[in-house]
């Protein structure tokens, strides 16, 4: 009988497709069921919390697979994945659950990262990781607005869809925390699920706002009157800026 291995795995998103398996074989998913084949010498379906797009990052992602008997301990599965591993992708821990959890449906909860660099040049180290935003941000402004993201509101002026409209919108905000160093603009967002690119649509309106470039009360009237927004008015922001950092469960 296989087992139910759960495990975490970070990754570079820069080099992938995003998450989910795809006809070109070059997604994070793809190259951990390779790695998987390589040490089972069998196909292993790898089932992922959640997809992150192209370009989006992880630092802790969660995910399952049913490994055959006979095994590795748990405590081997993160070597012997990574050998087989580009070094963009990295599994961090396993362990052996039982097989009523699932890495999907099992979770409570996500926190996300956006990472935003105010300055007049984007430091080199920062290419790819972070989103440059050259003109003066107003962080005084920002910061009550993304206190309003906070509870339970309808989501569907903060979405994108993937060809279809969603059916259910609506979603909770735990915890919003804005963070201003330097150069250096960190936004996390703690909730029980997002929508497609939900984060980075958030992510687009404070900054928006930041720059002034936004109506009074914008982003308060998007949550009370989601299908209000005039869409051409949002903004996506840029894959690179946004990090998967945890899975609750």
């Amino acid at each position: 009988m296989p087992r139910r291995l759960r495990f975490v795995v970070a990754y570079d998103g820069r080099p992938y497709s995003g998450w989910q398996s795809q006809a070109g074989r070059n997604t994070v998913q793809d190259f951990l069921e390779k790695a998987f084949a390589s040490v089972c010498q069998a196909q292993v379906r790898v089932h992922g919390a959640g997809r992150t797009d192209a370009g989006v990052h992880a630092l802790a992602q969660s995910a399952h697979a049913d490994v055959p008997e006979p095994t590795l301990k748990s405590e081997q599965w993160s070597a012997a994945l990574n050998a087989a591993l580009p070094p963009t992708i990295r599994v961090l821990r396993c362990l052996f659950v039982s097989p009523e959890f699932h890495a999907r449906f099992s979770a409570k909860g996500k926190l996300y990262r956006y990472r935003i660099c105010n300055a007049r040049f984007l430091p080199p180290l920062e290419l790819g990781r972070a989103w440059h935003v050259p003109a003066p941000l107003d962080r005084e402004l920002m910061r009550p607005e993304a206190e309003l993201f906070v509870g339970t509101h309808d989501f569907g002026g903060f979405a994108a869809n993937r060809g279809h409209v969603v059916a259910k919108s609506v979603r909770t905000i735990d915890a919003v925390k804005f963070r201003s160093r330097g150069e250096l603009i960190e936004l996390e967002f703690a909730g029980d699920g997002f929508l497609y690119k939900m984060v980075r649509l958030m992510a687009g309106a404070l900054v928006r706002c930041g720059r002034e470039a936004s109506a009074a009360g914008e982003i308060e009237e998007r949550l009370l009157h989601p299908g209000r927004f005039i869409p051409k008015a949002r903004v996506v922001a840029p894959a690179e800026g946004l990090y998967l950092v945890r899975v609750r469960y």
